[in-house]
């Protein structure tokens, strides 16, 4: 086991950062998350690094600044909702959901054991915290527009957010489900995209290119917005224009790299869906830890 490699505990890295400026506490999650996800995959044996570590900073800002929750209370009528619909990047849900309270870390390191709850793609009926399974590509943000919807009949505030992923958006459910929530005047829905440039099978322009983005969200019907998502200054007002928006749904385009914050998985396809064996974890965490 993967565990036996990693010579000491996870430290809490937000010990002793009490007042410290946000940006530097979404900061100092992020890396935690990141850490979480290489030791789960490892400790598995298989899962999906690459849109994972390239998803982190984006749910790490939902998680710990945006969405209204209540851990102890999953099931909260008017919580905010998130729907991560690339489900095959479970490993950051997971870490996010965990830190934020739903259930114990130490439960990560069960990651898609037989039994676990921490399956392959996440499943509404056995973790607390999660909005909708996932898993067929192109089907979240019709998941998240049926609660938008849901939220406007019964008059409640509560907003839902999903993020895609690029090679997601080729799926042909992503444009009715965009159509839809143009067409219901869904602003209480914000999505983002993870444009990392990377699907399974190669560079996503290069095996069936979804280009030009952003335009053609806002051909939609839809309010867009265009960010590095790596920079939480930007994550973060992202979201609050999109909490301002009336009248439309929101789509901030993300520019990620794929396996961000280890040096070896960065931009490869080849990370994808492989988890790293031990040494290869070994020196990404250690690079993690160092903020390489």
């Amino acid at each position: 086991m993967c565990t036996r490699y990693w010579g000491r505990a996870l430290k809490n890295i937000n010990n002793g950062v009490t007042g410290m400026d946000k940006i530097e506490e979404l900061k100092k999650k992020a890396k935690e998350i990141r850490i979480h996800i290489i030791k789960m995959l490892c400790e598995a044996g298989s899962g999906h690094p690459g849109g994972s570590l390239s998803a982190a900073d984006i749910v790490t800002a939902l998680y710990f600044h945006e969405l209204r929750l209540d851990p102890s209370r999953p099931d909260w009528p008017d919580r905010d909702r998130f729907v991560l619909s690339k489900g095959h990047a479970a490993p950051v849900l997971y870490a996010a959901l965990a830190e934020r309270g739903f259930f114990p870390v130490q439960e990560l390191m069960t990651l898609r054991r037989f039994g676990s709850r921490l399956q392959g793609h996440p499943d509404m009926r056995k973790l607390p915290g999660v909005e909708m399974s996932t898993g067929s590509l192109g089907q979240g943000l019709s998941a998240a527009n049926g609660m938008a919807l849901a939220a406007k009949i019964d008059k409640k505030d509560y907003r839902v957010y999903v993020l895609l992923g690029d090679g997601e958006v080729q799926e042909g459910q992503v444009w009715e489900a965009a159509m839809s929530a143009a067409h219901y005047k869904l602003d209480n829905v914000t999505a983002f995209l993870d444009h990392n440039g990377f699907q399974i099978d190669g560079p996503v322009r290069e095996v069936m290119s979804p280009e030009p983005l952003a335009e053609k969200w806002r051909a939609f019907g839809w309010h867009v917005i265009s960010i590095d998502g790596h920079d939480f200054k930007q994550i973060l007002a992202a979201l609050d224009e999109a909490r301002a928006v009336k009248g439309k749904p929101v789509m901030i385009v993300a520019e990620t790299v794929k396996g961000k914050g280890v040096s070896f998985m960065e931009h490869q396809v080849g990370w994808h869906g492989v988890a790293p064996k031990p040494g290869e974890a070994e020196r990404a965490l250690a690079e993690l830890e160092r903020g390489v």
